[in-house]
């Protein structure tokens, strides 16, 4: 976020499309369960932690943005595992993944977890849009 402020014009428009986790209610926080499903995804893809839309709507705020605006794209997104998921399962696919290497195994494997924590109700698509301060 503060990259985004840095390069971004006075007055400019700021948009944040990103995989995020669920929204937490004031005092609780996310599950074991929860948790450690993010740091199996976390270490195939070799990720940071994970923030929610309320987590980047709070930085924004700490750095001024005006006309602030959200929307969960997870339904947009949703089509998009299953034909990931459906292009994988032919034999052509799988014997490309042995033969790929580690690396891209370990991200097959992560897209997994991804689906599933996205069908969990865990993972989401955030959309947020903002206005860079006039300066």
């Amino acid at each position: 976020v503060n990259e985004l402020f840095r390069v971004a014009a006075p007055g400019g428009r700021i948009i944040i499309v990103t995989w995020v986790h669920r929204d937490l209610e004031p005092g609780t926080s996310l599950t074991k369960k929860e948790e450690k499903m993010l740091r199996k995804i976390n270490r195939a893809y070799y990720l940071p932690r994970w923030c929610s839309t309320d987590d980047y709507i709070k930085l924004l705020e700490k750095n001024g943005a005006k006309n602030i605006k959200r929307d969960d794209w997870s339904y947009v997104i949703a089509p998009f595992w299953k034909a990931v998921i459906r292009s994988s399962l032919n034999l052509k696919s799988i014997f490309g993944l042995l033969r790929s290497g580690f690396s891209t195994q370990r991200g097959a494997y992560a897209m997994f977890l991804m689906l599933r924590g996205f069908n969990m109700g865990l993972i989401k698509f955030g959309m947020i849009t903002c206005t860079k301060p006039d300066e």
